[in-house]
């Protein structure tokens, strides 16, 4: 490994007047284009780096080759679905026509874009059992965000404006009661019972004239399926509020049940996960926002619909509760999925589900010997170990015990991305593990032996995971002091 270029910032290699570009001189020469006004220039340089072309390349390079994805290792994060991205999808998105289109062009030079918006929202419908979607939100989060506004936005065109509070359950996501908050509702919880699913009897008590409605995950953040969900959304109803579906975990569900059909009204889909498209690093998403029959008028605009005649427009809604983002959301992420889609089609849409479920399962089988399986049973697309078994060193009253956190840097000497750990929060030592549909029985099998392997150094030489990882680059970091003393910048001297 070069240490040249290797742990350092790029900010570190540079050296006073290196470049790595030249320009020609200006053809302009219209001064009064090329002289700006004093009080618009800077009175010091910016402070970009100063380095050659070969030094950047190999700078950058090294530290993309540090990156793990799904295209490089198995990457089992559970409640986030990160399914391997079909190369085609990005040809698709690549593709001139998409690429060069400008928002403001003319809906008569537009439809082929249009037509595809329309049918992504058409086929988002069928697959929810829902009556229409919007696309233009940019991420989950901002789907819920969405979905929560347009049942506020019900509740006030009814005059019902004591609606302020929103049932979520303990086993929740952490953006369901944030993005409630944002949206200016009250969160109230239901427990779970013993099984991980909601408790109905402490449901019952909640539920009044100012419950604005409820949201839900199913299967929810555990991997289990809410088996009592038709009683639950006729409970709400019964008392005015409306069912809201955390499309997260929809992906197991995909062509065998549908939110609509459960009694959901309102839900969002990760299109970057459940459709496969990439969001690794904190983006580009897209979190399209369902409606059942009866609340379509209020989702935000702009809108794309069908005419009569077959073409499409875009329309200006006066119920719309309004924008969510400047145009259509991140168009290019809805043209990679619609290109997913198409690839599977309505045959094979199903089939993913269930080979999440049966990838999910065949782990878990394969590993409640060496790690605590605190709700055992049937599972769906993910599920939840509470750390090591005693046996293997994860009693929790041993102070020196083995953690969740131990065997996920022991992975990453394996070559595998750690699962999510300590989540959901309903457990101590928390390990979620979701393996997705597009995982080999051989990645699986390799898998599981790694985790058996980790479980047995854990019970015969504890300190191997307590000082893991041994084979990275970065090794275990002080993450107290990187909260409290944080470094975002870096001053050049």
């Amino acid at each position: 490994m070069n240490k040249t270029y290797y742990g350092k910032l790029i900010f570190e290699l540079s050296k006073p007047g290196r470049t790595g570009y030249s320009l020609p001189e200006s053809t302009m020469r219209n001064h009064s284009m090329d002289e700006l006004p004093s009080a618009l220039l800077r009175e010091k340089p910016l402070g970009l780096p100063e380095v050659d072309e070969l030094t950047a390349v190999r700078h950058y390079t090294n530290m993309s080759n540090n990156n793990f994805g799904v295209d490089t290792g198995f990457y089992p994060l559970g409640s986030c679905t990160m399914k391997y991205n079909p190369k085609i999808n990005e040809e698709m998105a690549a593709l001139k026509g998409f690429t060069n289109l400008h928002p403001a062009q003319c809906e008569c030079t537009t439809q082929g874009a249009l037509e595809l918006y329309w049918e992504v929202q058409r086929t988002l419908s069928e697959i929810a059992g829902l009556s229409a979607f919007t696309l233009n939100p940019y991420a989950g989060a901002h789907g819920e965000l969405t979905g929560l506004m347009v049942i506020r936005k019900y509740h006030e065109m009814r005059g019902d404006t004591g609606r302020t509070k929103i049932i979520v359950p303990d086993s929740a996501h952490g953006t369901n009661p944030a993005s409630a908050a944002v949206c200016g509702l009250q969160i109230v919880q239901v427990k779970s019972t013993a099984d991980g699913t909601v408790d109905v009897e402490d449901l019952k008590p909640l539920l009044g004239d100012d419950i604005a409605g409820m949201m839900m995950t199913n299967p929810n953040t555990l991997g289990i399926f809410e088996k009592k969900i038709p009683e639950i959304a006729r409970l709400v109803h019964e008392c005015g509020g409306l069912m809201y579906y955390d499309g997260a975990n929809l992906n197991p569900m995909l062509g065998v049940c549908r939110p609509g059909d459960m009694g959901f009204d309102v839900m969002h889909i990760n299109l970057h996960k459940t459709f496969s498209t990439p969001h690794g690093g904190g983006g580009p998403g897209s979190g399209p926002v369902g409606v059942r029959a009866g609340l379509e008028e209020y989702l935000p605009n702009p809108q794309v619909v069908k005419n009569a005649d077959g073409s499409f427009s875009i329309r200006m809604n006066e119920q719309s509760l309004g924008a969510v983002s400047p145009l259509f959301g991140n168009y290019a992420v809805v043209v990679r999925a619609y290109a997913y889609l198409l690839s599977l089609g309505k045959e094979n849409v199903p089939l993913a589900g269930k080979l999440s479920v049966l990838n999910a399962n065949y782990i878990k089988e394969c590993l409640k010997e060496y790690y605590k399986l605190p709700i055992d049973g049937l599972c769906k697309h993910e599920f939840v170990f509470d750390g090591l078994r005693e046996e293997y060193g994860g009693d929790h009253h041993d102070a020196g015990h083995v953690t969740t956190l131990d065997v996920a840097k022991r992975l990453l000497d394996y070559g595998f991305h750690a699962p999510t750990i300590y989540f959901p929060l309903l457990f101590h030592e928390a390990m979620m593990i979701e393996p997705t549909e597009t995982e080999s029985k051989d990645t699986l099998d390799e898998f599981i032996e790694v985790m058996k392997t980790i479980a047995i150094e854990a019970r015969d030489n504890r300190e191997l995971l307590k000082t893991a990882p041994h084979s990275t680059p970065v090794r275990r970091l002080d993450d107290v002091k990187a909260v409290k003393e944080p470094k975002f910048t870096f001053a050049m001297l």
